[in-house]
């Protein structure tokens, strides 16, 4: 239509901001269960990118992904069954057309205490056995052991039936098991 203006969003939300009414009720609500599952979530993508940035990167877009589907979602549960499906996707997604170009770093890397050692090279071990899993395998060890989600809310999330999930984390177990940095940790959870 000649004439007619384009739609401006910032300045209809700016006019109801304005107004007083900056968040409905649901927006109230998706703020605090941002709030509240953001700490599980988080943890949950550090392990799968083993990165803070990158982690808090794939939540930031878990959430963005999830506020358009808010309504549908009938409880929290749901809620972060469908969270911990958009942040496995997210991955894995990222996975497969993965940069490998430089990664600029903040942080100069600080000496460990000495009684903090052993702890160090036991968690870097861990660290670089679970990223030397294949990407699904890597998201149920996230899911399962991490996030402590069931078989079925794995399976939810990774969009597979449970056993799927029981074969991805029985092969995953079995390579950490056979990485020789992590098998003395199986092998003191075996012991009486």
């Amino acid at each position: 239509m000649p004439g007619r203006q384009p739609f401006n969003r910032s300045r209809y939300l700016n006019q109801w901001v304005r107004e007083g009414t900056c968040l409905t009720a649901s927006e109230e609500r998706f703020d605090g269960f941002v709030r509240e599952a953001s700490p599980q979530l988080l943890r949950a993508a550090w392990l799968l990118v083993g990165d803070w940035p990158a982690a808090e990167d794939l939540v930031q877009t878990a959430f963005e992904k999830t506020w358009p589907r808010w309504g549908r979602l009938a409880d929290d549960k749901q809620r972060l069954a469908y969270l911990h499906r958009v942040v496995t996707n997210a991955f894995l997604r990222g996975q497969r057309r993965k940069w490998m170009g430089e990664i600029a770093s903040g942080d100069l890397p600080h000496r460990a205490a000495v009684d903090e050692a052993d702890a160090l090279v036991l968690r870097t071990s861990v660290l670089a056995a679970v990223r030397g899993l294949p990407p699904r395998q890597r998201a149920v060890i996230a899911l399962r052991y991490l996030a402590d989600l069931t078989e079925a809310q794995t399976a939810a999330a990774m969009r597979c039936s449970t056993g799927t999930v029981k074969g991805y984390s029985a092969r995953a177990l079995a390579a950490l098991r056979a990485d020789p940095a992590v098998a003395e940790l199986f092998a003191e959870e075996s012991k009486p």
